[in-house]
C-alpha cells in the first residue's frame, strides 16, 4: 500500500517521517505490536512458555522508518568502527557465505602451517532481550555517531507494547520488556554494534560471528592445547559478556577439531569442558545452515539440501495436481524463487561433488516436468527450453561466478572474504608510478 502511495505522492512519506529524525523521535503509535502465538511442533508437552513461538506483527510505517535509520546507521558503521571486520551480519555486502568462507580459509592456512585446529561454535542467549540501552547509547557517543540518530535510538528503545492473540486472549495492549524487537530492520544492527566487544583479538586464532553466532577457531601444535585456549577463550568472553548483560546459552555449544582429507591419524575425541559440562568433537555440525564436517566435505552438505528440496517440492506438488492448482507460469516462478535456493544454498561455498550431483539433477528434471506436465522420456534439452529453466550444472556456475564477482568487486574494507584475497600484482615488466 505504501509503495502505491509513494508512486502517487512522493513528498508524502518523506513528509511525514523527517520531522521525526530530525527531532530524534520515534512516537508511541509506532510501537505497538501485535503478537501471533503459535505453538512449536514436536514438543512433547505444552505446559511451559517455551514450546510457543510468538510472530511479531509491526507497523509498516514504523518499519518504513526503521529501515530508513538502519540504511544511515550502517553507513556510519563502518566509518566510526561501530562493527568489528568479522562480524558477517546485518550490513550489506556481507553474508552467511562469507562467514563459511572466511572459517575454511582460516582452517587451511593454519593446516599448512602443521597446526592442529579446532573451533568452539557459541550461541548468545536470548541476545536481543538482553540490550541494556543506557550502554548502548553510550557507546554509540564513544563511537561519534551523529546525535540525532543516538536520540532517536533512545527513543525507539523504550516503551513497548503488544497484544497477544491466541484463543481467549485479553484485546488490551500491555508494555514488554524486551528493550530490542525481534522482526525490526535495525534491530539487528543495533545488536551487533551492541556485542562488537566480543571480538577479543587472541594470537593464532580467528573469532567471526553472524549477529548472534560465534565461531572462535583456535590453532597450535596439539589437540589437547586446544582444549585449553577454547576453555580460557570462552572464560574472557563470559567475563567481557557479564557488564553488559549478555550470556552465552552453554547447551547450544558445539564443537569440532578440523583434520586434512590426507591425514592418517585417527580422529580426535578430545571434549571441551564449560561450566561443567562436556562437549564432544562432532562429526557433523550445522553452523549457519551450512553442513561442516572435520574435512570440510561438501556430501553430507548438499545430501541435506536435497532432501530439503525434496520435501519442499512434495509439498508444493499437493496444491497444484495435472489439470488443478496453480497455472505452469506460478510453478515456473516457484522454481527459481523457493526450490532452487532450498537446493543450491552452499554451492557459493562449495561445489556439488559428482555423486550428489546427479540426484540433484535428476530432481531438477522432475521439477522441469512438474511445470509442463511433460512425459518422463522427453529428451532433457526440450524439456529445459520448454520449462525455461536451464539445466542446474550451469545454474550452479552461473551463480558460483556471480559469487566471485561479488568477492572481487567488495571492497576489503566491507567483506572479511575480499580481504583474505592476494593483493593484485602489477604487470610483469612495470612497476608501480610512485604516489
Amino acid at each position: 500500500m505504501w509503495k502505491s502511495v509513494h508512486r502517487i505522492k512522493a513528498s508524502l512519506l518523506p513528509s511525514l517521517l523527517d520531522p521525526l529524525l530530525a527531532h530524534g523521535f520515534h512516537p508511541p503509535s509506532l510501537k505497538k505490536a501485535r503478537g501471533i502465538v503459535l505453538d512449536k511442533p514436536g514438543k512433547h508437552s505444552y505446559g511451559s512458555t517455551s514450546s510457543f513461538r510468538v510472530i511479531v506483527l509491526l507497523r509498516t510505517l514504523s518499519k518504513i522508518l526503521e529501515r530508513v535509520v538502519a540504511s544511515r546507521l550502517s553507513a556510519q558503521a563502518t566509518i566510526c568502527s561501530l562493527i568489528h571486520p568479522l562480524q558477517c551480519g546485518s550490513l550489506p555486502g556481507r553474508s552467511t557465505a562469507d562467514a563459511a568462507l572466511v572459517l575454511q580459509h582460516k582452517v587451511e592456512s593454519f593446516h599448512r602451517l602443521r597446526y592442529k585446529v579446532s573451533t568452539l561454535f557459541l550461541d548468545v542467549k536470548v541476545g536481543f532481550d538482553n540490550v541494556e540501552s543506557p550502554s548502548l547509547l553510550s557507546l554509540l557517543r564513544r563511537k561519534g555517531v551523529s546525535s540525532y540518530l543516538i536520540q532517536w535510538t533512545g527513543s525507539f528503545l523504550r516503551d513497548h507494547t503488544c497484544r497477544l492473540t491466541f484463543q481467549g486472549s485479553p484485546r488490551s495492549f500491555a508494555p514488554i520488556s524486551v528493550r530490542v524487537t525481534q522482526g525490526s530492520p535495525v534491530s539487528p544492527l543495533l545488536f551487533v554494534i551492541y556485542v562488537s566487544s566480543l571480538h577479543l583479538e587472541v594470537p593464532r586464532s580467528l573469532i567471526i560471528s553472524y549477529v548472534d553466532d560465534f565461531a572462535v577457531t583456535v590453532a597450535s601444535p596439539s589437540y589437547r592445547t586446544n582444549i585449553r585456549l577454547l576453555q580460557k577463550s570462552f572464560s574472557s568472553r563470559k567475563r567481557k559478556a557479564s557488564p553488559i548483560n549478555i550470556s552465552f546459552c552453554v547447551p547450544k555449544t558445539d564443537l569440532i577439531h578440523w583434520r586434512t582429507t590426507s591425514s592418517k591419524e585417527p580422529p580426535c575425541s578430545l571434549p571441551v569442558q564449560l561450566e561443567g559440562q562436556l562437549f564432544y568433537p562432532q562429526s557433523h555440525l550445522k553452523w549457519l545452515g551450512f553442513i561442516f564436517t572435520p574435512t570440510f566435505d561438501p556430501r553430507s552438505h548438499f545430501s541435506r539440501r536435497y532432501a530439503l528440496a525434496n520435501a519442499a517440492l512434495a509439498r508444493i506438488r499437493r496444491l497444484s495436481p495435472p489439470g488443478m492448482g496453480h497455472p505452469p507460469y506460478l510453478c515456473l516462478s516457484l522454481a527459481p524463487s523457493l526450490l532452487a535456493p532450498i537446493l543450491l544454498y552452499g554451492s557459493t561455498v562449495w561445489n556439488p561433488p559428482p555423486s550428489i550431483m546427479g540426484p540433484m539433477s535428476v530432481f531438477w528434471h522432475r521439477v522441469c516436468r512438474w511445470i509442463t506436465n511433460w512425459f518422463s522420456s522427453t529428451n532433457l534439452t526440450c524439456l529445459h527450453r520448454e520449462a525455461c529453466l536451464p539445466p542446474l550444472l550451469i545454474l550452479v556456475r552461473h551463480q558460483r561466478r556471480l559469487a566471485g564477482l561479488r568477492l572481487i568487486c567488495s571492497p576489503p574494507e566491507i567483506n572479511p572474504a575480499t580481504a583474505r584475497l592476494p593483493s593484485p600484482s602489477p604487470p610483469s615488466g612495470h612497476t608501480a608510478s610512485p604516489r
